[in-house]
């Protein structure tokens, strides 16, 4: 047996399992596609804006209270959308555009956290949306608890997913240098996403609503926060520090904390799955439900 026919024959072997194996993926990509949720986009008038959301139209039992799911500083419902789907086939998702981001009509001034909060909730009346659980990321948790505090009869439980800022590290250049720093372990496709949304906004109101931010005292505010509240945390999220988490956790009257290992700051986007997991029984249950996981100083 010649030496080039034993190398064809393994090339070929080798060749034909690679083939199936990227067939296998493939497959299998398709199939976690049949299981993710289907969307369609509604706007709405509000306030004499117009507000752009993403909805869930796949059918889930009537007795399930819907979700809404708030990006963060600079970003849209795109940036949910991974999440989006994963819940969908549970519960209704409701994905909005909050005013001057994504493709909702930007106001001529930059509004606060406090006014993006009442336009959420007008917004929630303008589609029909009574009571609901909701998920924020970033700005979105600090929005969230301006909804909860202004009008908690919206408002069932909360989950603040990477809350910000860290007292601490309040300045905007601390705040820059985190978001460099988290960079390398967030999902490559996310760069584009936040790329075109950050144009859509602009830079200038991409400063000022961060500085709102950065006036906002969450973590004195969280205190009067009486629903159920789930903070969740990645190990990875170098812009908001382990301590200021658990200590917001804390201070909430009915708060619990989950890390997730290995995530960033964008965890709806890029561990939409292992996101999905702790979810699901926090918002079909108690706040009892999710229990509080530390990250193991072993490793």
């Amino acid at each position: 047996m010649s030496l080039r026919w034993i190398l064809v024959t393994a090339g070929g072997i080798i060749a034909g399992r690679v083939l199936v194996n990227a067939l296998a993926r493939r497959r299998a990509g398709r199939n976690r596609s049949k299981d993710m949720g289907r969307f369609t986009v509604r706007q709405v008038r509000v306030d004499g804006r117009t507000m752009q959301a993403r909805v869930s139209v796949d059918a889930v039992p009537d007795d399930r209270l819907p979700v809404i799911l708030v990006h963060g500083l600079g970003m849209s419902s795109r940036y949910m959308i991974p999440l989006a789907r994963h819940l969908a086939p549970h519960v209704k998702v409701y994905a909005p555009d909050l005013p001057g981001f994504g493709l909702s009509e930007k106001p001529c001034r930059t509004l606060t956290v406090r006014e993006l909060a009442d336009a959420l909730a007008t917004w929630m009346h303008a589609v029909g949306v009574e009571r609901a659980a909701f998920v924020g990321n970033s700005l979105g948790c600090e929005v969230l608890v301006e909804l909860a505090l202004l009008h908690p009869q919206l408002v069932e439980r909360l989950v603040l997913q990477g809350p910000t800022p860290d007292p601490v590290a309040r300045g905007l250049v601390r705040q820059v240098v985190g978001f460099l720093a988290i960079a390398p372990f967030e999902r490559w496709s996310l760069a584009w996403v936040a790329i075109t949304d950050y144009a859509r906004g602009g830079i200038g109101r991409y400063i000022l609503t961060l500085r709102s931010m950065v006036d906002n005292r969450i973590a004195e505010k969280v205190r009067r926060v009486t629903q159920p509240t789930l903070v969740v945390w990645g190990t990875r999220d170098y812009i908001v520090p382990h301590a200021f988490v658990a200590s917001l956790a804390g201070s909430l009257p009915h708060g619990r904390l989950v890390v997730i290992p290995g995530a960033a700051h964008g965890i709806n986007y890029s561990h939409p799955e292992a996101f999905t997991a702790v979810l699901l029984p926090f918002l079909s249950g108690g706040a009892e439900e999710a229990r509080c996981t530390e990250p193991n100083p072993g490793g």
